[in-house]
């Protein structure tokens, strides 16, 4: 590892460990037991500050000792961990996430304007650590040393490490930064003769003594970004006589006995070698190789098709190896795109603790479903509407505490955050307990805005849909949160984009859930083709139940599935499709958001594996279609969009209004 892939496993390394640190801190003063959580804070903290001074950012280091020493004064019982506490450690952490991506681009020093915002909090910092101290009982360090110890570090460098780009002596030195080093041999017995010395090689070996109250893991961590290139022994040293009465520590040279290290026993490289079980892989790299497997499955039926016209026994043996093979590649390149979601979920704790403030209400977040798994693409696009939607749930959902008490609740309000998997789609839930959404007051204001008719009768999800029209709000005053009607437009639109759909469950005095419902990737799914005439069909694989024959056409747009009224849309009709019904259709049963509906079409093709094209701008009004395909003939296949045909389907009718610009997409070139 060369000190650029150093620096960037730190910037990387930092940015987790702050996450870890705001984590422990927005749970720190609901535990019983808090001295876990402040001592993951104060290695957090810890951590930061030490490694930041391996690369020499001094100005990461001098702001992090600062709030290290505030944490270590916490830590020790001399300072409570309140909600003051609370809120500077967590604009700190701000401060530190700056100060990373500062040295992220490249500098080494902070801006005017970093140290301008760094200078309140260092005030409050000081303010901390000039106070008297409270008498409390100290919290246990969990394994982190406070007391002056003295270590001897036998140190040798590996042949390659200046190749790697390291500076061994830079290790050296910053080990001064954790204690006072007492002395330092310089080891030559690896040195080879002049004759056969390599200038690029390095034979550098130290026995180093260091009193320090830094602790073996901070020591450790000082020789982390060339554990690989080293070899490193730490041992305490018993106490020197003498020490306690004031005299000096005599300087003796030691003869280090160094194991040789292709035997030698190594705890920390082989606890480090154990903990490795992941890899970090660019984004952009994921992103390409499922480029580059969406153009193989398309090749790949190419090759099908060929093979099915040449009639070749051989061929189609191989091919279906092929496809096999294919099919498994594809399944294991979206799995790396795959996350758990709770990683996201876990952010809005911050969010919900920093408005809860803001508008003076008690709010606490609870989180489930947060081992549900999704495409990164889908996780990285969903955070700003589920922002929007946390903070409205907040600001118009949950009551004050006064009108709480009156209507017998809880003065502390609830918002959730829930994700599940259901019909091959991911469902995210906002919900809270407040007092849910008014009928009449969105139905009220929706008339008087010309957005519904006066007397016109609407179901509760029709009105509560309302909310989402552009401009809309019923708030009386505006806030910095809300009021001026704008978002939850942006909110339906960025979900819409996503491929997804919302949906409002609410009641009067219990709370409102804002159900969510995306794809789980947008780049390849298993399909299910089928035809109208000679045009092709995609429906997603998971969203289909059954296919059943279509008996009889009655003219109405239900029929009877085992004693059930199923609804269903006709494709034909729907997109215009001239070619005459086949003999023998089919009905194609799907299930969305628990309500199963029925799509009539000419044929069934079968499985296949689809690469998702997303549609041209000009074709973003286009309803029951979400996307679209190339199939191994070069034609263009349509990609059913499940929900739209579900509210189709639901209405009882077919809206052929699009029906033109499907035409238009069916007939392009690929």
């Amino acid at each position: 590892m060369n000190m650029d892939q150093a620096l960037q496993a730190f910037i990387v390394e930092s940015r987790e460990l702050l996450e870890d640190m705001e984590s422990a801190l927005l749970r720190v003063t609901h535990e019983t037991d808090p001295a876990d959580s402040i001592n993951e804070i104060f290695r957090a903290a810890h951590t930061i500050k030490g490694s930041a001074g391996l690369f020499g950012l001094d100005f990461i280091v001098n702001f992090a000792h600062v709030a290290e020493s505030v944490l270590d004064r916490v830590r020790e019982g001399a300072l409570p961990i309140d909600e003051a506490v609370v809120s500077l450690l967590l604009a700190c952490g701000d401060h530190i996430a700056q100060l990373v991506s500062e040295a992220a681009e490249g500098r080494t020093e902070a801006t005017a304007e970093l140290d301008a915002a760094a200078q309140p909090l260092l005030a409050q910092l000081h303010g901390y650590l000039d106070a008297p101290e409270i008498v409390a009982e100290a919290l246990p360090s969990d394994g982190i040393d406070t007391g002056t110890e003295q270590w001897r570090i036998a140190l040798r460098f590996g042949a390659d490490v200046l190749r790697n780009g390291m500076d061994p002596l830079s290790f050296v030195r910053y080990l001064g930064k954790l204690g006072t080093i007492v002395s330092i041999d310089t080891l030559t017995d690896a040195v080879p003769p002049l004759a056969e010395l390599d200038a690029e090689s390095c034979y550098l070996a130290f026995e180093i003594q260091l009193i320090s109250d830094a602790g073996r893991a901070a020591i450790e961590g000082a020789f982390e970004f060339v554990m690989d290139d080293c070899d490193v022994t730490i041992e305490a040293m018993p106490e020197a006589e003498g020490e306690a009465e004031g005299e000096a520590i005599p300087q003796v040279a030691v003869t280090p006995v160094l194991a040789d290290p292709a035997n030698a026993e190594r705890p920390t490289r082989d606890n480090r070698a154990s903990e490795r079980q992941s890899v970090r892989v660019d984004a952009d790299k994921l992103d390409r190789l499922v480029d580059l497997v969406g153009e193989l499955i398309t090749a790949s039926a190419t090759a099908m098709q060929a093979g099915r016209a040449l009639h070749s026994s051989a061929l189609h043996e191989a091919h279906s190896t092929l496809a096999g093979l294919v099919q498994e590649v594809r399944d294991n390149a979206l799995q790396l795109r795959m996350v758990k979601i709770g990683a996201t979920f876990s952010r809005f704790q911050r969010v919900v603790h920093d408005v809860s403030r803001e508008i003076g209400k008690d709010i606490v977040l609870e989180i489930s479903g947060e081992d549900t798994e999704l495409d990164k693409t889908v996780v990285e696009k969903i955070g700003d509407p589920l922002t929007h939607l946390v903070r409205n749930s907040m600001d118009h959902g949950i009551e004050p505490a006064d009108v709480r008490a009156a209507r017998g609740k809880s003065a502390r309000g609830t918002v959730r955050l829930n994700a599940y998997h259901d019909s091959g789609s991911i469902v995210i839930e906002v919900g809270d307990d407040g007092g849910g959404l008014s009928r009449e007051k969105i139905l009220a204001k929706a008339i008087d805005r010309g957005l519904v008719e006066a007397g016109k009768m609407l179901s509760d999800q029709d009105i509560y849909a309302l909310i989402f029209e552009p401009g809309f709000s019923t708030a009386e005053q505006i806030t910095n949160l809300s009021g001026r009607g704008v978002g939850m437009d942006v909110v339906k639109r960025n979900i819409t984009a996503l491929r997804g759909t919302v949906s409002i469950d609410s009641e009067a005095g219990v709370g409102t859930t804002v159900s969510v419902r995306l794809p789980l990737t947008l780049a390849i799914i298993n399909g299910f083709q089928v035809s109208v005439g000679s045009s092709v069909f995609v429906l997603p694989l998971e969203a289909i139940e059954e296919c059943v024959e279509f008996r009889e056409d009655t003219g109405h747009d239900f029929m009877e599935l085992r004693g059930q009224v199923l609804p269903f849309v006709r494709l034909r009709t729907l997109f215009d499709i001239p070619a005459p019904a086949s003999a023998r259709q089919s009905v194609v049963v799907v299930r969305h958001a628990g309500q199963g509906f029925g799509i009539i079409v000419d044929r069934l093709l079968g499985e296949a594996q689809t690469v998702i094209k997303p549609l041209a701008r000009m074709f973003a009004h286009l309803q029951g279609i979400s996307g679209s395909s190339i199939l191994g003939s070069g034609d263009v296949a349509l990609i059913l969009d499940v929900p739209a045909l579900a509210t189709l389907a639901q209405d009882g009718s077919d809206d052929a209004h699009a029906a033109h610009a499907a035409r238009a997409l069916l007939a392009a070139p690929a």
